[in-house]
């Protein structure tokens, strides 16, 4: 068939393109923004500056490693939201631009659509197993926690979300009281590795059904600290590796209870995971773990799929295109999608 997507990522503060050709990923590139580090999150307006910058560059590349002119595109993919406004317009006006001087369709898709499907991404020659639908996908981020039944490419049903905070910015607010920098998962994932788990306790919620809530464990944090430090000033630096493997896994425990639970009440053993906390590591062994316990079939992301990237785009786009989906030249981005 040979349908030659070009695929366009910028919801947040990554400007990314990927070309895809029957679904196979030839290339992906990304250019990340560093300048964000240094306010502890993404500043909209620069975001939304580096975008403009950075994807012209970016798609050209993308299309030098695929080994295809921008004349042999046959569709245009791109993210719609949800996201940061400024950046998605920058996205969505290049993709629209694209495909009206091509004269070739334009398919918009939906983020998180992009995150539930990356499990489908795969490269020339690669033979690897994919989850059979429907699948229950643990969709974790900055700005999402949900669990998601995922019942064909095209038809999803969410089960759980949280109430409040993402369990990223659970992440990132720890480590922003900890003075460890931005983005925080990273940092205490790393440093969780020599602590020990066990030595702190931190408040877990007790909420119904299959909904998280974060705002607690950051409020009990916060408190824990405030307290300890009352009485020891040197508190943290005495025990940052405790601290953090003891945080992280109370998140971790938090996560899989109620992913244990979906599954249990919706007989689905096939898992995934999905979204920028994906990389980490202690969540990416439990799940593993858990799954052997449970007889899951579990399908963990590669690292460089985990964060916001097109090749995840692409295959969303793919299948919306093979469904007959076509996006008006008057589409607008959105920074909030309702349903997914």
């Amino acid at each position: 068939m040979n349908i030659r997507i070009l695929a366009i990522e910028s919801s947040c503060d990554d400007t990314s393109a990927a070309v895809l050709v029957d679904g196979v990923m030839l290339s992906n590139v990304m250019a990340t923004q560093e300048v964000h580090k240094k306010y502890g999150g993404v500043i909209p307006e620069l975001a939304s500056r580096a975008h403009q910058q950075n994807i012209v560059p970016v798609v050209d590349q993308a299309l030098k490693e695929s080994g295809l002119t921008i004349r042999e595109i046959d569709v245009v993919a791109f993210t719609r939201g949800p996201g940061l406004l400024g950046s998605l317009i920058v996205g969505t006006s290049f993709a629209k631009g694209l495909a009206m001087a091509l004269d070739i369709p334009l398919v918009d898709v939906n983020h998180l659509q992009g995150h539930l499907l990356s499990p489908f991404i795969t490269e020339p020659g690669e033979d690897k197993p994919t989850p059979s639908f429907p699948y229950l996908s643990l969709l974790v981020s900055g700005g999402h926690t949900q669990i998601i039944k995922v019942v064909d490419p095209l038809n999803y049903e969410v089960l759980g979300k949280t109430i409040d905070d993402a369990v990223g910015e659970a992440f990132d607010k720890c480590a922003k009281l900890l003075d460890l920098g931005y983005p925080g998962g990273p940092v205490i994932d790393k440093l969780a590795k020599d602590g020990n788990a066990n030595r702190f306790v931190f408040s877990k919620p007790s909420i119904k059904g299959l909904d998280y809530s974060f705002s607690g464990i950051k409020t009990s944090l916060l408190y824990f600290l405030r307290d300890n430090i009352k009485a020891d000033p040197d508190f943290i630096q005495g025990n940052i590796n405790d601290i953090c493997a003891s945080y992280q896994q109370t998140l971790v425990d938090i996560l899989m209870k109620k992913l244990v639970k979906a599954s249990l009440e919706t007989s689905i053993r096939e898992i995934t995971l999905s979204g920028g906390v994906s990389a980490n590591s202690l969540l990416r062994k439990t799940i593993e773990t858990e799954g052997v316990k449970r007889g899951w079939n579990t399908y963990l992301p590669q690292f460089k799929y985990t964060t916001d990237n097109a090749a995840m785009i692409g295959i969303a786009g793919y299948y919306r295109y093979l469904s007959g989906h076509r996006a008006s030249p008057n589409i607008a981005p959105v920074s909030r999608i309702n349903e997914i």
